[in-house]
């Protein structure tokens, strides 16, 4: 699948458990809303994809992916060690200039 580089490291790192790589893809004032809660700021974000990883160990495998101007979603399937896993989520991703501004997780 061709992915913007800015995605295919975000799914890197994610598989690789790598927090600060995954942060990194991400503006310094990005926000994350996942499973009910808002993070903001790169910190803010490395932390919350840490905890994250030491809870579920989840792995990505990307299925599809929809660009429209600077809004895309990444529909991935997501394995780890939670309940119904796996599971496919979709990722909204708001991207300016190679970077993450913007990313919300739904099922």
């Amino acid at each position: 699948m061709n992915l913007p580089k800015v995605i295919a490291d975000l799914v890197d790192a994610q598989n690789s458990f790598d927090s600060v790589v995954y942060a990194n893809c991400f503006f310094e004032t990005a926000t994350v809303f996942d499973e009910g809660k808002t993070h903001s700021g790169r910190q803010e974000i490395q932390y919350w994809i840490d905890e994250a990883n030491k809870k579920y160990r989840t792995v990505m495998k990307p299925l599809t992916y929809i660009e429209n101007g600077t809004a895309s979603i990444l529909s991935a399937e997501c394995s780890g060690t939670f309940p119904g896993s796996p599971i496919t989520l979709k990722f909204h991703f708001d991207i300016v200039d190679q970077q993450i501004q913007h990313l919300k997780v739904t099922e």
